[in-house]
């Protein structure tokens, strides 16, 4: 008899790879929660920063860890524990070592990157933006990470592949064609930066040029800004699609509709940069029209998503013999973090979408634009929707690659985070909606400008934002306690807990993972978005900028 991989546990080298990139993605959550805790207590006037260390430089640091390293770090060895489980239940031997190739130039990078900035020679926020220089060696950084993420997600690409050799005729499974899309996502949209990085910003910071064109640089980055939050978030959603339906004990709604709204996911999450620029002349009204249209195509598969969620919970119930309108809510396991955490997330990604919805109109974005608005609104999707759902994962993760299990006490310690993230983030997301609404804006320190009426109006909101960051920080802590403990606790082995669709009237249709043309539109749509704006931003009216140190 076939012996599974729920009887003999996870395998143990794919096991140390994935907990190799969970490990780096806390420690970098940690380094990033310090500097958001220092960053915020300024921003709120309650502290003073000591010398030698600047505001920017902490901005930096927090975004750069948190949006870019602790997600990816987190995504990929997410994504590697899944194909392992259910393509084959262990990677090949080729596709380990490209995991293996990857975290190493990733951490390489990420490193470098992490000491430019400790260092105050690379104070340029997440999104550097040109024409603020910093030192080459970060830009290089960066391109490594790159260039090593690009490595993992070839590894994921060569284990679906060897699967679909060795199963002939056969659908793939669900997490396995959502982890493809994922990093497909990925590989195209980092292209934009990768030139941007390679081509512009290299060069220009060592001096082998004068100038750089800003809104080309601009452009390219936002070519992979936008699509970076999708990035973010699949990885949450194949966990709302794929793992919280065993967790609850039913079953995945369909498996049809979870993969085509990946796939409506990948072709309308990249062409839409131009929604992050409205505000910036040198880009044509039309173009900018353009994309803002296929910026609220995404919010097709996303109410796709959201129905295929509820209607899993709903029907869960009524099996269960609930009853009543909203009867099956009281059967959802909500003592149990690896349910709570994720679902709070859910929640919270209605009012974020909803405040994406008034960023990406034109109308609207005039009015809270490079506000606290903005930095409110990721706050709440990547840094609550994605954060919570990544730490509910987290709960059986560790336990699955380690070949332990979650104990009682863990599993409170879980819920009682949760709630400690949820509160934080209401007072400093909340804080930071309001009073962008009154004009306070986003990327400046403490200032009263002059003790003008407008700003001192602000300052309750930006204590208040100071006191969530307090309380995020220790929520902060408190996650990197029970990964910890996690690492300690009993020895046992936990079920990777990939849910089982349906019963289908009708089989999941076969163009679904016809890659070839899912490609084939993106690329055509992002050629169509794009080239004429692109040729019109390298022509003679788009003089370049040399760089500037302001820190």
């Amino acid at each position: 008899m076939e012996i599974t991989q729920i009887e003999q546990g996870f395998d143990k080298k794919d096991g140390a790879l994935v907990l190799a990139h969970i490990l780096f993605a806390f420690f970098a959550l940690l380094l990033g929660g310090i500097a958001g805790l220092l960053q915020s207590v300024v921003r709120g006037g309650l502290y003073t920063l000591p010398g030698g260390i600047g505001y920017y430089q902490l901005l930096t640091a927090h975004g750069v860890l948190m949006a870019l390293v602790f997600t990816t770090y987190f995504i990929i060895g997410f994504l590697y524990s899944g194909v392992s489980s259910t393509m084959g239940g262990r990677l090949i031997p080729s596709v380990r070592r490209m995991g293996w190739t990857g975290y190493t130039l990733m951490t390489i990078g990420g490193l470098l990157v992490l000491v430019m900035i400790l260092l105050n020679k690379a104070s340029v926020l997440y999104t550097f933006y040109a024409p603020l220089k910093a030192s080459p060696y970060f830009y290089i950084g960066l391109a490594l990470v790159v260039v090593g993420s690009w490595i993992s997600g070839f590894g994921i690409f060569s284990q679906y592949i060897y699967w679909k050799k060795t199963h002939q005729g056969k659908l793939s499974p669900l997490f396995g064609f959502m982890a493809v899309m994922t990093m497909l996502l990925w590989q195209i949209a980092t292209i934009g930066v990768a030139i941007e990085v390679v081509v512009q910003l290299i060069p220009w910071s060592f001096g082998w040029t004068e100038t750089i064109n800003i809104m080309l640089s601009r452009t390219l980055f936002w070519y992979f800004g936008h699509p970076l939050v999708y990035f973010w978030l699949l990885p949450a959603y194949i966990c709302w699609y794929v793992i919280i339906p065993k967790i609850i004990g039913g079953k995945i709604y369909s498996d049809a509709l979870a993969r085509m709204s990946f796939v409506l996911l990948l072709l309308f999450s990249i062409p839409v940069g131009f929604h992050h620029q409205l505000m910036e002349p040198g880009i044509s009204p039309f173009w900018k029209f353009l994309q803002v249209v296929l910026t609220f195509m995404v919010v097709v598969p996303s109410l796709m998503t959201a129905f295929s969620l509820f209607a899993t919970f709903e029907l869960n119930g009524r099996r269960k013999g609930a009853t009543g309108l909203f009867g099956w809510l009281k059967v959802l396991p909500w003592s149990d973090v690896r349910f709570f955490a994720p679902f709070m997330g859910m929640l919270v990604f209605i009012p974020a979408g909803a405040g994406g919805i008034v960023n990406a109109s034109n109308q609207m974005n005039a009015v809270v634009h490079n506000t606290l608005w903005v930095t409110g609104h990721f706050h709440l999707t990547v840094a609550t929707s994605v954060a919570l759902t990544f730490f509910g994962m987290t709960y059986w993760l560790i336990p699955v690659v380690t070949n332990r299990v979650l104990t009682p006490a863990m599993n409170k310690q879980g819920i009682i985070q949760t709630l400690l993230w949820c509160v934080g983030m209401l007072f400093m997301s909340g804080s930071m909606h309001t009073v962008g609404l009154f004009g306070s804006p986003r990327r400046t320190a403490y200032t009263t400008y002059g003790d003008h009426p407008d700003a001192v109006l602000w300052m309750p909101y930006h204590v208040a934002m100071a006191i969530g960051g307090m309380i995020l920080f220790i929520a902060v802590l408190h996650i990197v306690w029970i990964v910890i403990s996690l690492l300690r606790s009993p020895k046992g082995v936990t079920e990777y807990p990939i849910g089982e669709s349906m019963e289908p009237e009708e089989a999941t249709p076969r163009y679904l993972e016809r890659w070839k043309l899912w490609i084939a539109i993106t690329v055509v749509l992002i050629l169509f978005a794009y080239t004429v704006p692109v040729l019109q931003m390298i022509g003679p009216m788009n003089p370049g900028s040399p760089g500037y140190v302001t820190w």
